[in-house]
C-alpha cells in the first residue's frame, strides 16, 4: 500500500541523512517505525515473552561491567 504525507521538507532532508548513516532507506525507516508503533503481540505477550527469558537466562553478567557510553555506542 501507498501512503503520502506531508512533512516538512528539513526533517525530511535530516531523515534521510539518518537513513543513510544506518545504511538503510528512508522508506525502510519510517516501515520499521511504523512496526514499533503498531507492535506484532498484545502488550502481556510481550511481558509473559520477557519473564520467560528472564527465567531462562538469569541475567548474570559473569562480573563484566558496562558502561552506559557503550551501550549508546553506534546509534544516531
Amino acid at each position: 500500500m501507498n501512503l503520502t504525507i506531508a512533512v516538512d521538507s528539513g526533517l525530511v532532508g535530516r531523515a534521510r541523512d539518518v537513513a543513510r548513516m544506518q545504511g538503510r532507506s528512508l522508506q525502510d525507516l519510517i516501515r520499521e517505525y511504523l512496526q514499533t508503533v503498531v507492535g506484532d503481540q498484545p502488550g502481556a505477550a510481550v511481558a509473559d515473552e520477557l519473564l520467560e527469558l528472564m527465567d531462562s537466562e538469569g541475567g548474570h553478567s559473569g562480573g563484566a561491567r558496562f558502561r552506559r557510553d557503550d551501550a549508546y555506542e553506534g546509534r544516531v
